[in-house]
């Protein structure tokens, strides 16, 4: 799952016929003069101004001001500009028009097993929390979509009457459309409200979840994903993340600060397995990471500098399990150029290797690792035959 931020979800929405306020993202509260004559709105609106970041309770945490003028935008944006939130930094905002409106409302659409669920309430904001058990749903299977008078019904069970009915069955048609073709896993709208100035159902907030390994799909995908773990994406994160978006497989990095313990695991189911093993045995983690699904040499090769190249490491455990259609041969190709640069730089004296691989072409990659400890290098070969966890008991000591 990879989550949007404010500013593009809403223009994902808005691709999909989804009505937004005006708004613009900034990073220096300078930039505010120089983009009021190109964008005229400011001029004659209030505003609000809330911290562009991937954080919930924005409001309670004092990084929402509303019913701003320009001179109050501009001193809202420097005072959250110099926030600081459980160690996050707050580096964007997000200006955007202030529509008055009497209600809000709830929509929302997310994927189950079976398919996804379309969720409404005839109310929105911190109401949706205390009211959970009032949210109305309905069910819609894998490759179908939902009916107008399906649609129609949920909104009436929702408590709209009126010709609210039939805009809100518009707007969620709509609503499931941008889900679906987007590769959504959760998308909401709290609050969705009427605008008053021309009776549009309005988003005025998105939450948005989506298959960020389905970047391929999706060329006009410009943005770049929120990290969700309360700090911004490291510059080899980005690159990787970059590279993955272009390759066949898959190709991932997260950093952990102050770990000894590099992984480089093929495949994701692999990457927790070593993970757990780590942890387990009393070591300390410097990453997540998994190569899968045959990537090109290259690729594996740029994610091996990121991973040998981590800081303050002792150990990388390249490891993995019995492969099904990814050539070893191929992909340790790309690690042993990875590890060759590595060193070249200095930067792996100390640290130890161990690699344990089994599938096609196992024997000569296996054999082309070995070849590495005539190079200098310490390393340990292991083969299919070596239990996973034994290389982990090796690496930690015990």
């Amino acid at each position: 799952m990879a989550k949007l931020l404010e500013g593009p979800a809403m223009g994902l929405f808005e691709k999909w016929g989804v009505k937004t306020p005006y708004k613009i993202v900034i990073s220096d509260a300078s930039q505010i003069d120089s983009l009021i004559d190109s964008n005229k709105w400011m001029n004659d609106r209030k505003m609000v101004v809330k911290a562009h970041e991937a954080l919930g309770g924005r409001f309670k945490l004092g990084l929402v001001k509303i019913d701003l003028d320009i001179k109050g935008v501009k001193e809202a944006a420097e005072e959250i500009l110099t926030r600081e939130v459980e160690g996050l930094k707050i580096n964007q905002v997000i200006i955007a028009e202030m529509i008055p409106h009497d209600e809000e409302y709830y929509i929302a659409v997310q994927s189950t097993r079976e398919g996804a669920e379309i969720l409404l309430a005839k109310f929105g904001g911190i109401e949706v929390e205390e009211n959970w058990d009032k949210v109305k749903r309905t069910f819609v299977e894998v490759g179908e979509k939902p009916t107008n008078s399906q649609l129609q019904d949920l909104a009436k069970e929702a408590g709209f009457d009126g010709e609210l009915v039939g805009k809100i069955a518009e707007f969620a048609a709509k609503f499931f459309e941008c889900y679906d073709s987007e590769d959504g896993q959760y998308i909401e709208i709290n609050p969705l409200i009427v605008n008053p100035k021309n009776n549009e159902l309005t988003a005025l907030d998105a939450v948005t979840n989506l298959d960020g390994d389905a970047r391929f799909r999706h060329p006009d995908w410009n943005f770049t994903f929120s990290a969700d773990f309360g700090r911004e994406y490291t510059r080899s994160e980005k690159e990787i993340m970059e590279i993955d978006s272009k390759v066949k497989g898959s190709v991932k990095l997260i950093e952990i600060q102050g770990g000894t313990t590099a992984l480089l695991p093929a495949g994701g189911g692999a990457s927790v397995f070593y993970s757990d093993a780590v942890v387990t045995l009393g070591g300390t983690l410097a990453n997540y990471s998994e190569y899968s699904g045959d990537p090109p040499s290259w690729a594996v090769e740029a994610l091996t500098i990121e991973v040998a190249s981590l800081p303050g490491i002792k150990n990388i455990i390249v490891g993995g399990a019995i492969a099904n259609f990814t050539d070893v041969k191929a992909t340790f190709a790309g690690i042993i150029a990875g590890f060759r640069k590595v060193r070249k730089e200095g930067k792996m004296d100390g640290v130890k290797i161990w690699v344990r691989r089994g599938g096609p072409n196992e024997l000569a990659g296996l054999e082309a690792m070995r070849e590495l400890k005539n190079e200098g290098f310490d390393i340990e070969v292991f083969d299919r035959y070596t239990p996973l966890t034994d290389i982990v008991n090796m690496a930690l000591g015990k």
